[in-house]
């Protein structure tokens, strides 16, 4: 894969989470949105190849869900930590973003409240994790 295969799942992925959203399908919506900020992550990762392609498989360490690891292996960590110290909604965004696990997936319920909050997190216009995301990938 690579960056604009992981720009176009990140922007599926989002609209996905909205469907089911609207559709109180929380569990999905939820991990949808979830997975999307992964996807965005990897872009940015894909940005540091001569080929903007995700590495091999045997780069291990950059196949992993922990969104907080992606954002180390990016090497955003000091802009994330940067942005968490000047702007409170961000952080506060960031905070409801950062816990988020692949293995939520199998986790219901998860009520409307959560997923909301974590779709609002991600997709807030100006201080959101995802329109972050977007001025490094």
């Amino acid at each position: 894969m690579n960056r604009a295969d992981f720009h176009k799942l990140t922007e599926i992925r989002i609209k996905e989470a909205k469907v089911l959203l609207d559709r109180k399908c929380y569990e999905g919506a939820y991990y949808l949105a979830g997975y999307a900020v992964e996807c965005a992550l990897k872009a940015c990762i894909a940005k540091e190849t001569k080929a903007d392609d995700f590495p091999p498989r045997n780069a291990n360490e950059l196949y992993t869900h922990d969104l907080t690891a992606l954002v180390n292996k990016a090497k955003l960590t000091d802009e994330l930590q940067e942005r968490i110290l000047r702007v409170v909604q961000f952080k506060s965004n960031w905070a409801a973003v950062k816990d988020w696990k692949e293995i939520k997936r199998y986790e219901y319920p998860i009520d409307s409240k959560r997923a909301k909050d974590l779709y609002r997190a991600i997709t807030t216009s100006r201080n959101g994790v995802l329109s972050w995301l977007k001025k490094y990938w």
